[in-house]
């Protein structure tokens, strides 16, 4: 079992940045493949980005590509999303999720067992 709490979301101009973040508790943190998903009112979740346990492969959304970075730090057991260039079309609630295969990173939110509650990102024009 893992926990997943994400924290960092807010509100933002366009052009502006932010890094979110999402600490784990539970089994150990490198066990674990962990992907960034986001939500928009009234749209199906939406996979953004996907780290491996040990952080050597990553793959991302083409909506980000470019503009954000995924990271972790396994010590601090902790994600981080920074993102970079926001747009209007980035607001969404984003949510951090576990896979306990770390070597499959995957756009697919059905391989994911574990889910945060999500925080909100919000882009002004």
């Amino acid at each position: 079992q893992v926990q997943l709490v994400e924290s960092g979301g807010g509100l933002v101009q366009a052009g502006g940045s932010l890094r979110l973040s999402c600490a784990a508790s539970g089994r150990t943190f490198s066990s674990y493949a962990m992907g960034w998903f986001r939500q928009a009112p009234g749209k199906e979740r939406e996979f953004v980005v996907a780290i491996s346990g040990s952080g050597g492969s990553t793959y991302y959304a083409d909506s980000v590509k470019g503009r954000s970075a995924i990271s972790r730090d396994n010590a601090k057991n902790t994600v981080y999303l920074q993102m970079n260039s926001l747009k209007p079309e980035d607001t969404a609630v984003y949510y951090c999720a576990a896979s306990d295969r770390p070597a499959l990173v995957t756009p697919y939110p059905e391989r994911y067992g574990y889910w945060g509650q999500g925080t909100q990102v919000t882009v002004s024009s």
